[in-house]
């Protein structure tokens, strides 16, 4: 039993023991400790032990049943354990009997849960992928590079708010798609890909909901992870969208992001993801940088300044305006702008740029490296900057 397999049957687990009566943060920790005995139970394929499996190597065939049989005795030992609860074990000490678990399916409700509308972004993103993702604290940590303990204070802190909550109420899925998109775009580190993560979550809570934003997110990031493997150098350099390599471009999540999002489109339910994804999907159409749509791309960027009446979008929009209808067009729409916007000193440089002013754009591309958010960005503007008065020079 692999531990992806694993991690999916967390949510399902978590629900089960919610509905037997235990509050959602002891469940929560009762479902990791289950995990960690699984995964020494199960190694490389093998079943579980008699001393942990309800039936013995047979329950293999039912990995669901022998989670939800360890976890509820897991939530048990720790609710005797705990002085504070005495008088309430009574409710919990009857165990249920082995056998098939429950084929209520309670994710849809923990995507939910985990994107309350009281939790910060941060925690909400943590939650997520501890109750829903099934990840452990430490690999979460590792992930957002922070320290194990502070990464536990924000998780209990996460599941303390929401321990109250009941599963009766339809929440927002926008809040949830926001989450899930924040998780996709922490990208790699350590031994967690969060973009991976991002994506098996969505197709997760597609298959739990028939709703087309959720289809457009899903298209989003197939489309985006696509091209992952051209966007940086081998010396670990950015490598912008017009000078990558397509033929490193991932040919099949591309065609799986399109289909995807065509079948959304086609429902006439048009959402800012949808949006994203169609200008994601001219992209990757585009045999070459210089065959790209540009004019159906702004066509695009005003439908999802329509949809947000987002700065940033409008921001994006400015630099297909300017690829589109040339360069002075471009710059004319980002005046329109607030100029310190993220970016904003980045895109007048391109621009300035391609209309030929060389003066200006190597000194915009000098202040942008000043303002750049990581060191890859600023390294690769202040390339920008040293390339554009090597040019000067000359």
């Amino acid at each position: 039993m692999n531990e992806v397999t694993l991690r999916s049957l967390t949510p399902s687990v978590i629900g089960v023991l919610v509905r037997r009566g235990a509050d959602f943060a002891a469940a929560e920790d009762a479902v990791q400790e289950a995990l960690v005995e699984a995964v020494r139970a199960w190694p490389a394929g093998q079943s579980p032990s008699s001393s942990l499996g309800p039936n013995g190597g047979d329950s293999v065939r039912d990995p669901k049943g022998w989670l939800v049989t360890v976890a509820w005795r897991k939530f048990l030992d720790a609710t005797r354990a705990d002085t504070a609860r005495r008088r309430r074990e009574d409710r919990f000490d009857e165990e249920p009997a082995p056998g098939p678990a429950p084929t209520v399916d309670d994710t849809l409700q923990l995507y939910f849960l985990c994107a309350h509308p009281s939790l910060t972004p941060s925690s909400a993103v943590a939650l997520t992928l501890r109750a829903v993702g099934g990840l452990t604290t430490r690999q979460i940590a590792q992930a957002y590079l922070v320290p194990e303990a502070t990464m536990a204070q924000r998780i209990s802190r996460a599941k303390r708010t929401v321990s109250g909550v009941r599963f009766d109420k339809t929440g927002d899925v926008a809040t949830v798609l926001r989450v899930l998109y924040l998780v996709f775009n922490e990208g790699y580190s350590g031994d967690v890909d969060l973009a991976a993560e991002a994506i098996r979550l969505t197709r997760q809570l597609a298959a739990a909901i028939d709703h087309p934003e959720v289809a457009g997110l899903l298209a989003l990031m197939l489309l985006h992870h696509a091209r992952r493997a051209a966007r940086t150098a081998p010396d670990g350099k950015l490598v912008p969208l017009a000078e990558q390599d397509r033929g490193l471009w991932d040919k099949e999540s591309i065609a799986d992001g399109i289909g995807i999002l065509q079948s959304a489109l086609v429902r006439d339910r048009l959402g800012e993801f949808q949006a994203q994804a169609a200008i994601a999907a001219l992209h990757a159409d585009a045999p070459t940088a210089e065959e790209t749509d540009w004019v159906q791309i702004v066509e695009w960027y005003d439908e999802l300044a329509r949809l947000t009446e987002s700065p940033v979008v409008r921001l994006n929009r400015a630099v297909a305006v300017g690829e589109a209808d040339g360069p002075r067009a471009g710059l004319s729409a980002l005046a329109a702008l607030d100029d310190s916007l993220p970016r904003y000193t980045a895109v007048a440089a391109y621009l300035h740029e391609r209309d030929g002013d060389l003066e200006t754009a190597a000194r915009l591309y000098a202040e942008a490296a000043q303002k750049a958010p990581n060191l890859a960005e600023r390294d690769h503007l202040t390339r920008q900057a040293a390339r554009l008065n090597a040019r000067r020079q000359h």
